[in-house]
């Protein structure tokens, strides 16, 4: 039977309360963040589009633009209609100005739409600011605000044919306030999935994904190899054992984007001392070669990033290796265990945990890897080192595609949740048995 406290609540909820602050702190910094990514992701979000720089679920007249365009579309008709001495562009314009204004009066009919251009029409002809969104924005009806702007964007192509055939300047400032009132239709940029539908297909984040797949399991195994040993030199107890443990960490204490520009010196084809010595060992057949090739640039931040984070592994293995009781060996070795006997059959199986553990953090931070590749080759050279998160990084920021950007970050978290699960579940779910041993 659960007691219960003073305050009337039973030991099960005083745990949950007490956990709360914990689940929110994860909520606000994990949880969050993931979810406004996918936000984004469901729009197509471009800050360097001017129509697409905001999140718009509905279609919108940029009112400001278009009652402007409209004062100086009226006169460039007139004026487009009387100067030209093409008699089909002649008739071009007037085609487009009486299909023009059907469209604008089916614009004014929309309800608060008239008094509101009316009212901006006022504010621009007194050089007054509009910073008003209710007068800047005038939501419409998407079907009406698609059709309108693609008989723009078709008007105005339609018209440039006539300005290449000869010198019309008449129509081509018509030409130029037609596409600006096509900018002044701002239609929903709200694409759903898919953003996520056309990265499935894209062959290129396919072969990011490959190639941080390749980095991520050829990093992890030498990491975990490399450190196992370093882990069992360094648990031996022998002079001078303090310095050495000090002088193993240093690589991973030097932050990773000052370890991979010292690595780019180390790799240079005319001055790296690693890329010389590769090319006296007979590693590789030009000193150029490491950075410059597909394979030689991978294999460089493979090399890097296993000199940098093996202490690491070795350190979590260390932890484990202390937990192992010293008598342990020596019954092993009263039963008449050699070393390599005593390493198999009691050191293994007693840092099976702590292996596991070593395994999952790495894999997932070497599945996150950006720093190293990015300061190291840029993802190049064509791509063949480009992990998914420098992928995500050029479209979110370089390109500043919010949509796509977010998409790709979306990818990487889904992916990463899903090892996790998986390493979890088929590799260390003994962690979490809580099962006692048969005695």
């Amino acid at each position: 039977m659960k007691r219960r406290r003073g305050s009337g609540l039973s030991e099960t909820q005083l745990g949950y309360l007490m956990v709360m602050p914990a689940l929110l702190l994860v909520i606000l910094i994990t949880i969050w963040p993931v979810m406004l990514s996918f936000h984004n992701s469901l729009f197509d979000y471009r800050l360097n589009d001017p129509t697409r720089s905001e999140k718009i679920t509905s279609s919108n007249i940029l009112m400001e633009s278009y009652a402007d365009n409209h004062y100086y579309l009226e006169g460039a008709i007139d004026n487009a209609a009387s100067s030209t001495e093409n008699e089909e562009a002649a008739a071009e314009v007037e085609q487009f100005a009486e299909q023009y204004n059907s469209y604008h009066e089916e614009l004014m009919s929309f309800d608060g739409v008239e008094e509101t251009f009316t009212t901006v029409e006022e504010m621009l002809a007194g050089f007054e600011n509009i910073n008003d969104n209710e007068l800047e924005y005038v939501e419409v009806d998407n079907e009406f605000a698609e059709e309108y702007k693609a008989f723009l964007e078709d008007s105005a192509e339609s018209l440039g044919t006539y300005v290449e055939e000869g010198n019309e300047d008449g129509l081509e400032n018509l030409q130029s306030y037609v596409n600006s009132s096509a900018n002044s239709i701002l239609e929903s940029n709200f694409v759903g999935f898919e953003n996520y539908i056309d990265y499935f297909q894209d062959s290129r984040m396919w072969a990011s994904m490959s190639n941080t797949m390749i980095f991520t399991v050829a990093s992890v195994f030498f990491e975990l190899v490399i450190g196992l040993m370093v882990a069992l030199l360094i648990n031996r107890s022998f002079k001078g054992r303090g310095l050495v443990r000090a002088s193993v960490l240093i690589p991973w204490a030097i932050p990773t984007a000052v370890s991979a520009m010292m690595w780019s010196y180390l790799y240079d084809g005319q001055s790296g001392i690693i890329a010389h010595y590769f090319e006296q060992l007979g590693f590789i057949s030009d000193t150029s070669q490491l950075l410059s090739t597909g394979g030689g640039a991978m294999f460089s931040i493979i090399f890097a990033d296993v000199w940098k984070t093996t202490p690491y592994m070795a350190l979590l293995l260390l932890a484990g290796l202390q937990t192992i009781p010293s008598d342990m060996y020596e019954a092993a070795q009263v039963d008449g265990a050699n070393r390599w006997q005593q390493f198999l059959k009691v050191t293994l199986p007693l840092l099976k945990s702590a292996i596991l553990v070593a395994l999952l953090f790495r894999t997932l931070d070497a599945f996150r890897v950006f720093d190293l590749i990015y300061v190291l080759t840029g993802g190049g050279p064509a791509n063949s080192t480009e992990s998914i998160s420098v992928y995500a990084y050029k479209v979110l920021f370089a390109q500043q595609n919010f949509g796509e950007g977010s998409t790709l970050s979306v990818i990487v978290f889904l992916t990463i949740a899903l090892l996790s699960v998986l390493f979890i579940k088929l590799i260390g779910s003994d962690l979490f048995d809580s099962r006692t041993p048969r005695k």
